[in-house]
This record gives structure tokens, C-alpha cells and sequence, in this order.
């Protein structure tokens, strides 16, 4: 035996200490031992080129998909902004941060987001996909317009200056 010590438990899954039809004999170190793969295993080097191979109209209609993410949430944002009202508390000021955070974060990431489009139409897609959460960001800003968020008077930024006045006020159905 050679001076390594196996002991009756070790399993060599590669075969590679004992010959074929030899029992008790050493394989040399440069021998070729063929393993077979297990069960499942698939020789390619991935799917997603499979894919390519099989339909690129397919990769086309995913990455509109991707591209026109932003534009279809313009009117779940509207709704939300409704929902939510115009006064200063909690939620109304979540929704707005999240409609600020959400269009920058996706901006930022667009490289990984469209990594994997290729093709003449790529250009295009991303373009509109910047026009959709720039027109995300856009209602977010309207948004804190409405609740008088925004430094929009002298006043907000002037000490001196007299905050505007309203010219009239409104109430709901009571006559008085």
C-alpha cells in the first residue's frame, strides 16, 4: 500500500486510487478516469441561450415588457395619490417618498436592468423606459405641490416676506 491510510469508510467517488480489475492495485496520478455525470445533469453551458436560439421575437416582446414596466404603473400611482389625500401625516408623505425613491432606483439601475437586451429596438426601449419614470417622478413632484410640499412663495424662503392669502374658502353642503 502506499503511505496514505484510507480508512473503511472513505469513499473515492472518482475511482481514481484502485484499477478497474485489479483489486488492491494503485492507479497511477496521470491516469484517465472517466466519471459519468449524475442523474440530471444537462451538458450546456446554460438555458438562456437556448432561448435565443429557439424565438429572438421572444426576447423582443420581453424586453417591451420591461420597457413599458413604468408607463403601466402611471395609473396605479394615480390612484394611490387620490387614495391617499392631500394632508401632511404619515401616509400620504410614505406614498410620495416611495413614489420618489422607486423611479430613481430604477433609473439608476438600468444597466442591470436591460443587460440582457440586445437588438436595433434596444436604444428605443430604454429611452421609453426613462420617459416612463421620469413621468412617475413628475406626478410625485405634482404630488407635493398639492400638499404644499414645495417652496413655491417668496414667503417659504423670505422672512420677511408676508405668506399669501387666500382669496376665498371652500366647505362642504352646510348653508349657513
Amino acid at each position: 500500500m502506499s503511505g496514505r491510510r484510507r480508512h473503511k469508510w472513505a469513499i473515492d467517488f472518482a475511482g481514481s486510487s484502485r484499477s478497474r480489475g485489479e483489486r488492491g492495485a494503485l492507479v497511477p496520478a496521470h491516469a484517465d478516469v472517466h466519471v459519468t455525470s449524475p442523474v440530471g445533469c444537462v451538458e450546456s453551458s446554460s438555458n438562456t441561450e437556448r432561448v435565443k436560439e429557439v424565438d429572438p421575437n421572444l426576447i423582443v416582446k420581453r424586453s417591451w415588457d420591461i420597457a413599458l414596466g413604468p408607463i403601466k404603473q402611471v395609473p396605479m400611482n394615480m390612484f394611490i395619490m387620490w387614495m391617499a389625500g392631500s394632508s401632511i401625516s404619515i401616509f400620504p408623505i410614505m406614498m410620495v417618498g416611495m413614489m420618489f425613491f422607486r423611479p430613481i432606483q430604477a433609473i439608476l439601475a438600468i444597466q442591470n436592468t436591460f443587460k440582457t437586451i440586445e437588438g436595433n429596438q434596444a436604444a428605443f426601449q430604454k429611452l421609453v423606459y426613462v420617459l416612463g419614470n421620469l413621468a412617475c417622478l413628475a406626478m410625485a413632484v405634482y404630488k407635493c405641490q398639492v400638499m404644499g410640499l414645495l417652496p413655491t412663495h417668496a414667503s417659504d424662503w423670505l422672512a420677511f416676506a408676508q405668506p399669501q392669502q387666500r382669496m376665498e374658502w371652500s366647505g362642504g353642503g352646510a348653508h349657513l
